[in-house]
């Protein structure tokens, strides 16, 4: 008997953790019909329970693989939330024994692109197109409208785009996704995406140790300035949280409770894989990657203690810088927002200079102009500048990089000054900013015409024979420096 296909669901959905549930929810709110699984059959209940109680949205759960696959729509698109990694390939493995020919798999999970490369290859072998589908914004986003960054087959993306137009973040220019690039695009976009966010993260918290100790900020002082920042041109999510996070009290006690947390940072891996991957690719990110050291030192807090005493007790200490000094907090605060400016844009672009160089190596012809633009809604790094990020990508399709795009030049220039101040004041109060200075640093050497590096090349080739190139003629050469050196101290008298 054939299957009233009118009763089918247009999309399915497997793992129904919060980001799954919410985002299944999404997509059913827009007036698409779900189907959803997991296999802990309380999950399904809990979806189901919830589609019904925000407005009995059009959402069917399901017990069993087979039952969950056989309710869709052919050509079937699955979407799989689970753990990345071998959950994946499990979950595949129970769906895919029901999909047929031309069925397609959509993977949401922040994966390693490798792995999406080979799931693609043997999904292919048996007819069943797929997805590797980065989704940014965190529970709310997925509720409400993430940005998403899909890759991999193109006719996998054809036949949702309709869904996913209309579930993503809409912004002025349209919906905040793309079809992103072949192969591994989507989830290494995602994955560079979560480097820029560990760089952003990092130097907000810099801006908010040196406000805090130089300054002598309260935190009610610390919420009024992120607030006021999120009103120009630093507006952007992570600054709107930031605001926010300074105004909750403790509910255990006095104070607010960013005082009481713990000051050991988490991770997942994808700031990690970018910095591996800026390193494979020989590409300078040292704003993600100092960010990437700050959370392994944040990890190493009884260290960390016991070396604050040993320093300590040998003469050494932040203590209050402010003391014996006037601090003027308005020049301050305005010093560090240019700072804070400055030192984001060489996160973005050390980013997107990533992403240039992996799509050249794959072919993956990837569009950094689009890219920025379904940036700009949704997701955590979404932020008012990205829309001047996809012009400046637009005005000049092969930007080498951003702080050479002349209006991101001119603003660089206009608050180097500023910049340098900020981190003066940290080095001499002791105040680790090594996001702030990795950027000042990255920005410093990429400006330079000539570099220190002429003397490397000479000690290389002085003790492994490297060879160097001259600056006024062509060609490779090899000097005895050994050699040479000996006899000048021989003719001098320096040695018998």
């Amino acid at each position: 008997m054939a299957m009233d296909t009118a009763a089918l669901s247009r999309i399915g959905l497997a793992g129904l953790a919060v980001m799954g549930q919410n985002l299944a929810l999404n997509i059913a709110e827009k007036g698409f019909p779900i189907s959803v699984y997991n296999r802990t059959v309380s999950k399904v209940d809990e979806t189901v329970s919830r589609a019904a109680a925000e407005g009995g949205l059009p959402l069917s759960g399901h017990r069993s693989p087979q039952d969950f696959v056989l309710s869709l729509r052919r050509p079937r698109a699955v979407v799989i939330l689970v753990k990345a990694g071998a959950p994946v390939d499990q979950t595949i493995a129970a769906l895919s024994h029901f999909m047929e020919p031309g069925d397609a798999i959509i993977d949401g999970g922040n994966e390693w692109y490798e792995n999406t490369e080979r799931r693609i290859r043997e999904a292919a072998a048996r007819g069943i197109l797929y997805l590797g589908m980065g989704v940014s914004g965190g529970e709310d986003g997925a509720r409400h409208g993430p940005s998403l960054m899909p890759g991999g087959s193109l006719q996998a993306y054809r036949n949702v785009e309709d869904i996913l137009t209309r579930v993503a973040a809409q912004v002025d220019d349209g919906p905040c996704v793309t079809f992103v690039g072949e192969g591994g695009a989507g989830n290494f976009v995602k994955m560079v995406h979560n480097g820029i966010e560990y760089g952003d993260m990092q130097l907000i918290a810099e801006a908010y140790d040196v406000l805090r100790v130089v300054g002598g900020l309260s935190n009610s002082e610390l919420a009024e300035t992120f607030a006021e920042w999120n009103r120009g041109e630093l507006e952007s999510f992570l600054i709107e949280i930031t605001a926010d996070i300074f105004g909750v009290h403790d509910e255990h006690g006095g104070g607010e409770l960013v005082d009481k947390i713990l000051d050991k940072t988490g991770m997942k891996g994808t700031g990690k894989w970018t910095v591996q991957q800026a390193a494979e690719l020989s590409v300078a990110a040292p704003t993600i990657a100092a960010s990437l050291d700050c959370r392994y030192l944040s990890g190493l807090k009884e260290e960390r203690e016991a070396a604050s005493k040993a320093l300590e007790q040998a003469g050494i200490g932040i203590g209050d810088f402010s003391v014996g000094r006037s601090i003027d907090k308005r020049r301050l605060i305005d010093d560090v927002r240019q700072a804070l400016y400055a030192s984001k844009i060489c996160s973005y672009a050390q980013g997107m200079n990533l992403l240039g160089a992996k799509s050249a190596e794959k072919g993956w012809n990837l569009n950094l102009g689009e890219l920025a633009r379904i940036w700009k809604g949704g997701c955590i790094i979404r932020a008012r500048f990205l829309d001047r990020i996809k012009k400046a990508y637009e005005r000049n399709l092969g930007l080498a990089n951003l702080i050479v795009d002349p209006e991101f030049a001119r603003e660089m220039v206009q608050r180097q000054a500023a910049w340098r101040r900020v981190v003066g004041l940290a080095i001499e109060a002791g105040i680790s900013t090594p996001g702030m200075c990795a950027s000042l640093a990255y920005f410093d050497t990429y400006r330079r015409a000539r570099l220190p590096a002429n003397l490397v090349q000479a000690q290389r080739d002085y003790f492994g024979a490297h060879t160097y190139e001259r600056v006024d003629r062509p060609g490779s050469f090899h000097t005895e420096w050994s050699k040479i050196a000996r006899q000048s101290k021989i003719g001098a008298g320096i040695l018998n």
